[in-house]
């Protein structure tokens, strides 16, 4: 079954993005796929290091034609919630207003998983207006491929695991 999803839709009052989607897919799945370096490289940038899953933990993400920039976990809740900041490039120091924050929730429903996204903090970095269009189509092309990702991997398998 592939899952229609309504896109990301901005707050200009509150400068959050944010983004629920409906997946075909067991929570424990759609978290592997937020979490495993490997599993968020097919749907969300080229290349993802995220070697130490815990608060605080670092790492980077990487598109092509765009610096590569830095991510920090900022919550860490396995299969409920997961945030981290990021958007400064790496090599540039990393705070409020250099990042935002991109929290994940997910809520089990049957043999269904409803993701949300919110992404917070665009309030505090230059250009909230522009940084805001930009991750609203962002959020909406890259959770579509999430679920692209785990649905396909899921009906080639021939149903759930």
């Amino acid at each position: 079954m592939t899952t229609t999803n309504e896109p990301a839709v901005v707050d200009r009052e509150a400068y959050t993005v944010s983004r629920t989607v409906t997946i075909d897919a067991p929570a424990a799945r759609v978290w592997a796929a937020l979490t495993q370096e490997d599993l968020i490289s097919g749907w969300f940038g080229q290349r993802t290091e995220l070697p130490d899953l815990r608060v605080g933990g670092e790492g980077v993400f990487s598109w092509p034609d765009a610096p590569d920039v830095q991510v920090r976990i900022e919550e860490y809740d396995p299969t409920t919630a997961f945030a981290f900041r990021w958007g400064t490039p790496v090599g540039q120091v990393m705070d409020e207003t250099s990042s935002t924050v991109a929290r994940f929730t997910l809520e089990p429903q049957g043999p269904t998983t409803v993701l949300r996204v919110v992404e917070t903090g665009f309030d505090l970095v230059a250009d909230p207006d522009g940084l805001l269009e930009s991750h609203q189509q962002g959020w909406t092309s890259e959770l579509d491929e999430l679920v692209d990702l785990l649905e396909g991997a899921l009906a080639a398998e021939g149903g759930r695991a």
